[in-house]
């Protein structure tokens, strides 16, 4: 079997396309075997490939926790597919019978793990998954679009829906538009009736992102974004900023958040530890929310919205599996604007 893999943690250079890779067998009844169509890129993969604290790999360690693909057998107790439905995976896999789980918050399962970080990945050929894991999509899908679509979408609704529960004419700023999740992130507040606001240090992506429906932007490389928005909005401050920036950012953030706003972060790409005033926090009144993923219901309602064609991320460039190292690339350089995509 084809696949793309490490054997060490490391820089772009531990990665290979191997052809010698086993085949995963239907382990459970409760299982899926998909023939893997394509499958994206996120920056938890480059957090993969340099290390995680807690996270052990076992070469030859396959990559990547989003994909499509085409449903090749399942166990004898799936009734939600069948063999021949072109399908896209939710990568987040729990235990199902934790307390968490049976309340439906999948996410905060103790067990919960991520296809790619804690349990092999999709760029491969086969990939086995539990039927939970997959929902089925049109047949005449895109297929890049297809696997571009779900951990950055999943993540985004969860943030914008479920934690920060965004509402119509609200202000909502939205930092690093370029990236998958700002870009979902994008999408939904504009469904959800925002004002948004997206930073960038590039102005090509600032100008992409209005053609996306941004109602404003800021080159984040120029000003204080914080001081830029409360001038624009004449000291007001939005209403909700999603910043998973952390380190370089969140005073910044801070300073462009309003009385009783909230702050919803997924990540912390300049680095994990953050400095807030207490004083500022309960004066604000503010909410600093944490989010991951989704749970099963917000899995089917953005599918629902993707196979309504309501909800699609653009997609920068497709490389050949062949060509993964070179997709990490220029993933790496952060120039990318949309998902980037492997095609198996």
């Amino acid at each position: 079997m084809r696949g793309l893999t490490i054997s060490a943690h490391g820089g772009t250079e531990q990665i290979e396309f191997r052809t010698d890779l086993a085949e995963p067998p239907l382990r459970r009844e409760s299982d899926v075997r998909i023939r893997m169509r394509a499958a994206a890129l996120n920056h938890l993969d480059l957090f993969l490939l340099k290390g995680l604290p807690g996270v052990t790999i076992t070469a030859p360690w396959i990559l990547g926790a989003d994909g499509t693909g085409v449903v090749e057998s399942v166990g004898s107790s799936v009734s939600n597919v069948k063999a021949g439905d072109m399908v896209v995976i939710n990568p987040g896999l729990s235990d199902r019978t934790c307390e968490y789980c049976l309340a439906g918050e999948q996410p905060l399962c103790p067990r919960y793990g991520i296809l790619g970080e804690h349990h092999p990945g999709t760029m491969a050929e086969l990939v086995v998954v539990p039927a939970v894991n997959v929902l089925k999509i049109p047949t005449d899908s895109d297929v890049a679009e297809s696997a571009a679509f779900t951990l950055a979408t999943l993540t985004a609704y969860r943030m914008l829906v479920t934690r920060a529960q965004v509402r119509a004419g609200e202000r909502v700023l939205i930092w690093g538009i370029g990236g998958g999740v700002a870009i979902a992130c994008l999408q939904i507040a504009k469904m959800l009736g925002a004002h948004v606001t997206v930073t960038s240090g590039s102005d090509d992506k600032l100008a992409r992102a209005i053609a996306l429906g941004a109602d404003d932007t800021i080159n984040h490389t120029t000003v204080d974004v914080g001081r830029e928005i409360r001038a624009r909005t004449g000291k007001k401050g939005v209403h909700v900023v999603v910043d998973s920036v952390g380190e370089a950012t969140w005073s910044q953030s801070l300073g462009a958040l309003g009385r009783a706003g909230r702050i919803v972060t997924c990540g912390g790409t300049s680095g994990p530890m953050l400095t807030t005033d207490v004083r500022k926090l309960f004066w604000n009144q503010w909410s600093i929310l944490g989010s991951t993923m989704g749970n099963d219901a917000e899995f089917a309602a953005i599918v629902a919205l993707f196979s309504e064609g309501r909800l699609r991320l653009p997609v920068d460039r497709v490389y050949p599996l062949e060509q993964g190292r070179t997709a990490f690339e220029r993933l790496e350089t952060g120039g990318q604007f949309g998902k980037i995509v492997v095609a198996i």
